[in-house]
Order: structure tokens, then C-alpha cells, then sequence
């Protein structure tokens, strides 16, 4: 041998032997060493996962179990070339890492030999193993003569940390509940930034390193940390086990840096292990955990039986031993630690463990038990709940296998391990939960919706049932957000989502679609005509008050709903349909609910293909901007104009605004539709500024969307007036009293920048909305345009004059001027004069014409407005 302390296996060839000694033989075969095929432990120890390696120091041969081939998608008894076999299949990546812990073991730096790295299987992919082992025996001299070791498969718990890191990655925002997380786990973690300052620790660090948590607050360097322990005397006595490596590899000095895996010896005699991984930014993890309890045992591996038992606990699982007949159980000092109990707590009888078995999972264990007992599984497995002796469950992953069998076959005897599975299934729930359910008001979300859908479907296919869908959607929820912030529509939401559910049966379903939308699954539903009970039940608790803290809210809903099987048998379908009836529900007002009907099917495929013929119409020129007078009612004189948009559709001929506007709306055309009106107008107000009058304006509606996603390619409205010789002042905005509401600081900042830059501001449809006098004053608006449902039934005496007058008043009062709409007839143009309206516009004067006929037009109004003829 080239060192007194041997390499392990897998190394290098030299240390080996001859490789053709290498092939494998059964386990227990080599030569002058006790046959041990036959060791219960040792089978409880492949029973449990593991395959076996054992190396033969004095002969160079090297032998492994057929599990461990199994592992790697071999049958068994395959693979003869032993050691060059192994080596051949690890990751290229890995055997770096493989190399450093063979010599670290070799000098003595760690107390037994392991190394995780990946395998590649027969089919070609690559699993990660655990391989561990140690020396188990010497010569006189001190000499090694053997050494056996395990290798276990940990892909999946390589694969819970990588989920692990995606989970944290993805909800970086919810850092409160990974710290949560950190503060559970038994593992010591820091988190150090590039100049090895310590920036974040977990509770159990300070344990483990009997630092303090104040003294890690500070953010010291690895060197004040190492200087402290140092002084202490924290690296064990001169000639300890790892003393000069705990000194050479600073937990550290600050002089270089650490093996990314080593272990350390504290002053009261624990062992830590240490490892380190370097992140990309240069910061780095370090955790460390006490692994002193398995290498004690691992230790013990040098006894026969007993060291295989003691094999099974260092992996930190405990032992079942169970004699069938009669059915009395051992259980190991670890097994009963793992639930809190001490020796002579329980009864030592598998009837006793049942006990402590979740009601939920006791059949399932039986089963899976007695299924393996009767020969019908190789391996028995099961994950189930534990009762602890504090009272609480702890999720395990048992495994075992029938290890002796009578002459008839029945079995005798059966052992295996219990391992705490409490922080995975913890993950997986967070996981499920996070991914199925909404934070905000703990409804199913979409994902669990569709789930659920589907199979409620299946029922009614199955029991010849029928379900409803409905879409509800908060009418004027934005203004609540918008008006109050986004505390008190969150508050809103939750409570929304209670009075639904209260509203429905345990059997249906309600989630939350996202935003202001829920969705709900109304299940075994017998007669159609049942729903109408739960639908205005819902619009009526939707409708009540909303008691936000200090602020009562009054708000409504819209119900779209469809039937399943009748209207659609699809899951996609469903929810179009649902979508299409809560439209034609929102549209008819609000605060009501609508059926699907084959009519709306129609209506939303018109809506879509309309939207597809809106792209085309702008590059093939079928739109064209027309006008519409805004007359002086004192004077008759014309110096303003309303641009209005028209589509005339090659095969549908003249589509209405009120058709298309809301469609451009809804698919964003709006942006640059209301971009391309914008460059028209301008480019005729620059016209007539010339041959009508130096201070003609023109007034253009811009959408809210417009305000809320413009196009960052688009040059601000000012700078293309000023590219073409002119001022704001020639042009009015038109907006609705929705978009004062709005909270967006981009939308705030758009309107006070025109009037900075001297665009006039007009509110269109005044008296319809919600806006309050205070958001006039802040918006300094120019202009209010009185709705024409005000002016067309406009009398003497009437309420709507009294409404007129009022407005007139007020908006004088405030310094704006007053624009009426859809005057049709002299008698309303007088009164709307006399009541010191400023401007008229409507059919009594003209309607919207093409910019030459607005010309005509003009000239015709202003040559009589002596004695007028209003009827042109």
C-alpha cells in the first residue's frame, strides 16, 4: 500500500490492486474474511435503500451488492468489471469532489469516507448517489486490511433541493416564510457577501457555534468569527481529530479558502460538519450541521450484527424489528427518540405502533404491510403520519423487508427503518397550497378551479347531472382601489369572497379568478330555473354595505352564466360562454346577471371579427375623421369643433362608434387609433388656424387606456403641435369622469403636464359619473360638456333645466366653461342661452361632417346667425 492510511475505493487503480481483481463477486466472498451474506443487518441495511460496497485491503478485490446496480437501472450481476466499472460511470463533473474526500479521509482530515455524485444509468441518465465508508479493521501494525461502505440514492432529495431553490427563487417576496422555514431546520446556515462578511444566520448557527445572535447582527468577517472561537480555544486540543485542519481551513482565518466539505471538532467533542457552496454573484452559503451521532456510529460498524443496526441509525433513521408470529417489535433508542418517547414508553408489539398510526393512513399501512408479508412486494414502503408523545404527527417514510421465511413460506421475521419525512411533506404542502389557493382570500384559484370543473364534469357525465358556471365580476372596484388605495380593496375582496361562499353549498365551488373575479361552480344542480334563488341571493349580499374600517363602500356585481351539459360540453367553452354572458350583464347595466344563449355566441364571434377587421382598417384607409360644430350660443360664432372617428367598412358599410370604440378599447387598437385621429386633427387645425380663424381649437377624445398604456413611441402631444408651428391652445382633450378616479401616477402626471403646456382639458358627459368637485379643482379642467340625456328633454320648468342651470353656475363659478350636447331644437338652444350656457353642440346646428362640408356649413351658420335657420 502507498499510505498508512488507505485511499478509498474508487480512486485510483494503484491503490486498488489489479483491476482484474476487481470484478464482482457475492457479498462475504473474500478471501480469509467471515462470510456475512447472510446478516440480517446487513439485509436490513439493502432493505432499507442502500447497496453495499466491501474492499479487501490486503488483496485489492472489491466487491458490491446487486442493489447497487439495481440502482442504476442494471438487473443484477451485469456489471463484472468492479472498480473501472464504478469509475466509468460518475459524472466527469464529480470526480474532482470524489478525489478530495479520499484524501481527505486519507490524511485524516475526516473521520470517514463520503462523497455525493452522480452515476450514469443504463438508460443513459444520471442519478445522484451518497457513498459512504470507513476502515472497519487493521493489523498489528495498524495497517488497513478492509473497508465497506454504503451507497445510497438521494436523487430525489437532490431534486427536493433544487425545488427547494426554485420555490425561493420564484417567491423571493414571501421571504418571511423561508426565514420561518431556516428557523425549523436542524442545520446551521450563514450567508456571507464577497469580502466573507457574515450578512444573514439562522437560530441554530449561533447554537452549533455557541456564538450569539448579537454578535452575528454586527456583520463581522470570517476572520473576527475565527478570532473569537480561537480565543476560546474552539478547535480542540493539539492532536485532535481535526484540529490543525480546523486551523488550516478557516472556519475561517480569512487566509484562503475552505474545502467545500470538511468536518470540525468542537470543544465539547462534536463533530460539524462544514460545506460550502460559492453562489454566482461571489457571495457563498455555509451550513453546518452536527453529524457526530453518525459517525459515532458508523464507528461501530466494526462489530458484526451490531454494526449494521448501529449502520441503519447513523443515517439518522430508526430501527423496527419485527418477529411476525407472534408480533412483538423492537424499536430502536433513535426510532423512539424521533417521536419524543423513551425506552419502556410502548408497548413493544406492532398493535401498539398501529395505535399511534393516523386513523387517515392506518389501512393504507396495513395494506402495504400485508401485501409485502404475502410475498406480493420485494421491498415493503409507506409514508404515513406518526403520533409524537407531545401530541403531535410527524410524517415518516417506513421501509423494511421480510428477511426469513419458514419452511412453508410464512414469514418470520422482518426489520426496517422509519424516516422523518416532516420538512419534505411541510415543502410539498406549501408548495400545493401556494399553487392551488389564493393568498389574499384563501379561495381555490384558477388552477384548482379547472381541476375541480373537470371533475364535477365527470360526475354529471356519469350520474346524468348538470352544474352551472358563474362569472361574477365587482362592478366600479377600481374606483374603490383607486379612491381608497389598495388596503381597502384588498379588505373588500376578502370580504366579497365570504358573503359568496356563505351564499352556496359545501358541494360547489367558489375561487378567485384574479383582480375583482370570481368564479363558481354550482354542482348537482337539479332544475335551472333553482339558480335564479342563489343569483339574486348573491347580487343582493354583493349589493349591501361594505364596512372598510372607517369607510362605507357600496359596490355591485355582474353574473355571467352557463350550463353544463346544455350550452357546452368543454371546459374552454364553459368559460367563453360565461365570460360572453357576464359581457352582455355588464353591458345592460350592472348589477345583474345573464344567461348564456347561442345569440351571445354569435355577439363575441362579430366582436372578435371585428376586432380582426379593426387592424386592417387603419394601413387600408377606412376610417376618416369627421366634425362636428361647437357653436357660441351668445353669438353664433363658430371657433371650435369636435373631431369624431368613422369606419366605413368595404363589406359592412358604416360601422357605428359605439360599435367599434369599445372593441379598440378592450384589444388596446385604441392607442393608436386615438395617435392617428390626433395627427389628423392637428393637421386641419393647422389648416383652418389659417383660412377660418387664428384661434380655432379642436377637440379630440382621448381614452383612458390612452392614458394608462400609451406608446412609449410616440412623440408627447405637445412636442408634434410645436414640430408643426403650433401651441397647446389649439386643441381641447376630452375626457370621462372615470379617468379623474384613476390613482396612476402616470395618469395624474399626463393631465397637469397639459395643462402646463396650455392644452385645454374638457369633461365629457358631466353629471354621469362620480367625480366630485374636488378632483375639478385638481385637475384644472377648462371645460365641462353637459350629457345630452340632460338637454333632450329639456323644458321649462323641468327638473333636467334645473339640473342644467345648476351645473352652469357651479362650473362658472369654478372658472370653466359650460358645452352643452345634442341640442336638437331652438327651444332647448334658447333656454341652454338664457341659462348662460356657453357653447352648444348637437343636430340643431350640424351633424359630424367631412372637413369641406364643415366649412360650408360654418360659413352658412355664421352668415344668418342674425335671424338663424337652426334646421340646416
Amino acid at each position: 500500500m502507498k499510505n498508512a492510511v488507505p485511499t478509498p475505493p474508487h480512486q485510483t487503480a494503484a491503490i486498488h490492486g489489479d483491476p482484474q481483481q476487481c470484478a464482482r463477486a457475492p457479498a462475504g466472498s473474500v478471501e480469509g474474511l467471515p462470510q456475512e451474506a447472510e446478516n440480517p443487518w446487513r439485509l436490513a441495511l439493502e432493505g432499507s435503500g442502500a447497496g453495499i460496497w466491501d474492499w479487501n485491503m490486503a488483496t485489492g478485490a472489491q466487491t458490491h451488492s446487486e442493489l447497487w446496480e439495481q440502482m442504476i437501472g442494471f438487473a443484477g450481476q451485469e456489471l463484472t468489471n468492479g472498480y473501472e466499472e464504478f469509475v466509468s460511470r460518475i459524472h466527469p463533473e464529480d470526480l474532482p469532489r470524489l478525489e478530495a474526500a479520499g484524501t481527505a479521509y486519507q490524511q485524516g482530515l475526516t473521520p470517514n469516507f463520503a462523497a455525493d455524485i452522480r452515476l450514469r444509468c443504463k438508460d443513459g441518465s444520471w442519478k445522484w448517489i451518497a457513498t459512504r465508508g470507513m476502515i472497519i479493521s487493521r493489523d498489528a501494525s495498524g495497517r488497513p486490511l478492509r473497508m465497506i461502505g454504503t451507497h445510497h440514492d438521494i436523487s430525489q432529495l437532490k431534486q427536493a433541493e433544487q425545488d427547494l431553490l426554485n420555490l425561493n427563487t420564484e417567491l423571493s417576496e414571501k421571504s418571511a416564510m423561508l426565514q420561518t422555514t431556516l428557523a425549523n431546520i436542524s442545520q446551521g446556515i450563514l450567508l456571507l457577501d464577497t469580502g466573507k462578511h457574515i450578512i444573514g444566520f439562522n437560530p441554530q448557527v449561533c447554537e452549533l457555534l455557541d456564538v450569539s445572535a448579537e454578535f452575528l447582527v454586527a456583520r463581522p468577517t470570517l476572520g473576527q468569527l475565527s478570532e473569537l472561537q480561537r480565543n476560546r480555544g474552539d478547535f480542540g486540543p493539539d492532536g485532535s481529530l481535526v484540529a490543525e485542519a480546523a486551523r488550516s481551513y478557516a472556519i475561517g482565518d480569512g487566509m484562503g479558502d475552505p474545502p467545500p466539505h470538511y468536518v470540525r471538532e468542537t470543544p465539547n467533542g462534536r463533530l460539524l460538519e462544514v460545506k460550502s457552496k460559492l453562489l454566482e454573484d461571489g457571495s457563498m452559503v455555509r451550513t453546518f450541521a452536527d453529524v457526530t451521532d453518525y459517525i459515532l456510529a458508523q464507528k461501530a460498524l466494526q462489530a458484526n450484527e451490531a454494526r449494521w443496526k448501529l449502520a441503519l441509525e447513523s443515517t439518522g433513521d430508526g430501527v423496527w424489528d419485527l418477529h411476525v408470529p407472534t408480533g412483538e417489535e423492537y424499536l430502536s433508542p433513535g426510532l423512539l427518540r424521533m417521536y419524543g418517547f423513551e425506552e419502556g414508553d410502548l408497548n413493544p408489539s406492532i398493535n401498539d405502533r398501529d395505535k399511534h398510526t393516523h386513523p387517515d393512513d392506518i389501512e393504507r399501512v396495513q395494506r402495504d404491510r400485508q401485501a409485502h408479508l404475502d410475498g406480493l412486494t420485494t421491498t415493503y414502503s409507506n409514508e404515513h403520519r406518526v403520533l409524537c408523545k407531545d401530541g403531535s404527527w410527524k410524517w415518516v417514510l417506513s421501509r423494511g423487508m421480510v428477511i426469513s421465511r419458514d419452511a412453508q413460506g410464512k414469514p418470520l421475521r422482518m426489520i426496517g427503518t422509519h424516516t422523518d419525512i416532516s420538512k419534505r411533506k411541510a415543502a410539498e404542502t406549501t408548495i400545493w397550497q401556494q399553487a392551488h389557493f389564493d393568498t389574499l382570500t384563501g379561495l381555490p384559484n384558477r388552477r384548482l378551479m379547472r381541476e375541480r370543473l373537470a371533475q364535477e364534469m365527470k360526475k354529471c357525465r356519469r350520474d346524468g347531472l348538470q352544474l352551472a358556471l358563474l362569472f361574477i365580476d365587482l362592478d366600479r372596484f377600481k374606483e374603490v382601489n383607486d379612491t381608497l388605495g389598495h388596503d381597502r380593496g384588498d379588505l373588500l375582496l376578502a370580504e366579497a369572497a365570504r358573503r359568496i361562499s356563505a351564499c352556496l353549498r359545501e358541494v360547489d365551488t367558489v375561487a378567485r379568478m384574479g383582480g375583482d373575479e370570481f368564479m363558481v361552480i354550482v354542482t348537482e344542480l337539479p332544475q335551472v330555473a333553482d339558480l335564479a334563488v342563489v343569483l339574486n341571493k348573491l347580487l343582493t349580499v354583493l349589493g349591501a354595505v361594505f364596512q372598510l374600517e372607517l369607510d362605507q363602500v357600496f359596490i355591485s356585481a355582474s353574473i355571467g352564466v352557463t350550463v353544463y351539459p346544455s350550452d357546452a360540453q368543454e371546459i374552454e367553452d364553459l368559460l367563453k360562454n360565461a365570460d360572453q354572458a357576464l359581457y352582455v350583464a355588464k353591458g345592460a347595466g350592472r348589477n345583474r346577471y345573464s344567461f348564456f344563449t347561442p345569440a351571445l355566441q354569435e355577439a363575441a364571434q362579430w366582436r372578435a371579427q371585428l376586432t380582426r377587421d379593426l387592424r386592417n382598417a387603419l394601413t387600408e384607409q377606412q376610417l376618416r375623421v369627421v366634425y362636428q360644430p361647437i357653436v357660441e350660443l351668445s353669438t353664433g360664432a363658430i371657433h371650435k369643433a369636435e373631431a369624431l372617428v368613422r369606419w366605413q367598412h368595404p363589406v359592412r358599410g358604416l360601422i357605428s362608434p359605439g360599435e367599434f370604440i369599445p372593441v379598440a378599447e378592450s384589444s388596446g387598437l385604441i392607442v393608436n387609433l386615438g395617435e392617428w385621429v390626433f395627427q389628423q386633427a392637428v393637421n386641419q387645425v393647422h389648416t383652418w388656424r389659417k383660412t377660418l380663424h387664428p384661434q380655432f381649437q379642436i377637440s379630440i377624445n382621448k381614452s383612458p387606456v390612452q392614458f394608462e398604456n400609451p406608446n412609449p413611441l410616440d412623440l408627447p402631444w405637445i412636442e408634434q403641435l410645436r414640430a408643426r408651428g403650433l401651441c397647446g391652445e389649439c386643441i381641447v382633450v376630452e375626457i370621462t369622469e372615470g379617468l379623474l378616479l384613476s390613482s396612476s401616477e402616470g395618469v395624474v402626471e399626463q393631465l397637469l403636464t397639459m395643462s402646463d403646456d396650455g392644452i385645454a382639458v374638457s369633461l365629457d358627459d358631466f353629471g354621469t359619473g362620480y367625480s366630485s368637485l374636488a378632483y375639478l379643482q385638481k385637475f384644472d379642467i377648462d371645460f365641462i360638456k353637459i350629457d345630452q340625456s340632460f338637454v333632450r328633454q329639456l323644458v321649462q320648468g323641468s327638473t333636467d333645466l334645473a339640473l342644467c342651470q345648476a351645473i352652469i353656475v357651479m362650473a362658472h363659478a369654478l372658472g370653466m366653461k359650460v358645452i352643452a350636447e345634442g341640442i336638437e331644437t331652438e327651444n332647448q338652444r334658447a333656454l341652454l342661452a338664457a341659462a348662460g350656457c356657453d357653447y352648444g353642440q348637437g343636430y340643431l346646428f350640424s351633424r359630424p361632417v367631412p372637413a369641406a362640408d364643415f366649412e360650408r356649413i360654418r360659413q352658412h351658420l355664421i352668415g344668418t346667425a342674425d335671424q338663424p335657420d337652426w334646421s340646416i
